[in-house]
């Protein structure tokens, strides 16, 4: 959706009828006064991917790379002194502000845990996350083992869980050293990406970690043999149903996100396709 701001973003979880999510880290940090970035990312990712793939860059093409490289760089300052001297209470309000939609907030993932950030950066993201009133935080699993050390020691400290996310690399072994590591270590599931890697052993994983499964993502993707596509809920090979069903009869304390990662139909919107994937739980759940 074209307006990313923290109020745009309420209106759309309203009016898809959605009434807690996980908040990427735009939305709240916006609002809560983080200096704007000029730096087109998609751009820059298009350069940077072109280079790690080993791909010829044109001298141009170089020279811009290097320049967003060093802007980026620059912004980087910007973010960490601002998140030294930030006022926790813009949080407090933006989570009074979602709170009075009926909207709450269980999970923040700003971009301040990641192995190059400071404790000082891993600090903030888990006050913030606090000051919104998540449970835990989350981030994509860093495949590194100190470093899921540090994060669950300093989420024992602020007294916030970390959620690891995982893509196709998930197995169901993925998350266990972390597991061991610290009881504030947890898992940021994804059962479509599980899907893709073509694993049949979700529900035994689902059952197993279920006290240790923060959130979960919900997408319906295809097995490899079907081609891993994105599609719209009903038609992949992701046990939607039975995963569900799981959680109702279980009373498992999780919440499911929907992540709408799915081509959206001409004509449709993001806020109409989260409708439908809302509507396709409410049929499914019996």
């Amino acid at each position: 959706m074209p307006d990313q701001s923290a109020e745009a973003t309420l209106k759309y979880v309203t009016e898809s009828g959605i009434n807690a999510i996980e908040l990427m880290g735009g939305p709240a940090e916006s609002f809560a006064g983080l200096p704007a970035s000029t730096i087109d990312r998609m751009r820059m990712g298009q350069l940077g991917g072109k280079q790690r793939r080993g791909e010829a860059l044109t001298a141009d093409e170089t020279k811009e790379l290097r320049e967003m490289q060093q802007e980026a760089e620059a912004y980087a300052k910007v973010v960490a002194e601002w998140r030294e001297k930030v006022d926790y209470r813009k949080f407090e309000q933006l989570r009074k502000m979602y709170k009075d939609a009926g909207v709450s907030i269980y999970a923040f993932k700003p971009s301040a845990f990641g192995q190059n950030n400071s404790d000082a950066d891993i600090a903030y993201g888990m006050k913030a996350a606090k000051a919104l009133g998540a449970s835990h935080v989350t981030l994509e699993h860093p495949a590194n083992d100190a470093h899921t050390q540090r994060l669950g020691r300093l989420g024992e400290q602020h007294k916030i869980s970390v959620g690891y996310h995982g893509h196709e690399q998930q197995t169901f072994t993925f998350w266990d050293t972390a597991l061991a590591q610290n009881p504030r270590n947890g898992l940021n599931f994804d059962a479509g990406h599980y899907v893709a890697a073509g694993h049949t052993d979700m529900m035994e994983l689902i059952a197993k970690q279920h006290k240790r499964i923060y959130s979960m993502h919900i997408k319906d993707r295809q097995t490899p043999a079907n081609g891993k596509g994105n599609l719209a809920w009903g038609e992949g090979d992701t046990p939607l149903p039975a995963i569900f069903q799981a959680m109702r009869a279980n009373k498992y304390r999780f919440p499911a996100s929907i992540e709408l990662e799915y081509q959206v139909p001409e004509g449709s919107d993001a806020v109409k396709e989260v409708q439908r994937c809302l509507e396709f739980c409410r049929k499914v759940i019996v």
